[in-house]
């Protein structure tokens, strides 16, 4: 039985996100994580334009007279 207890004190993290990692998947949840990324990514850069207007239209600019 101490084996057993060692085992789990020892990977139990690991355990666990292993069955966490396998409902993710079972439910088709990645679809929504992946969702809620994009959306999180979008608000920045959205906000990062907004805050920089400037600075992003000369980047834009450079990199349209590089191509």
């Amino acid at each position: 039985m101490g084996n057993l207890r060692d085992f789990w004190n020892n990977y139990k993290g690991i355990i666990i996100g292993v069955i966490i990692a396998i409902l993710i998947l079972v439910t088709r949840l990645y679809n929504l994580i992946v969702a809620v990324i994009l959306i999180f990514l979008g608000a920045f850069v959205g906000n990062y334009v907004q805050q920089n207007k400037e600075e992003v239209k000369e980047k834009i600019k450079r990199f349209i007279d590089r191509i």
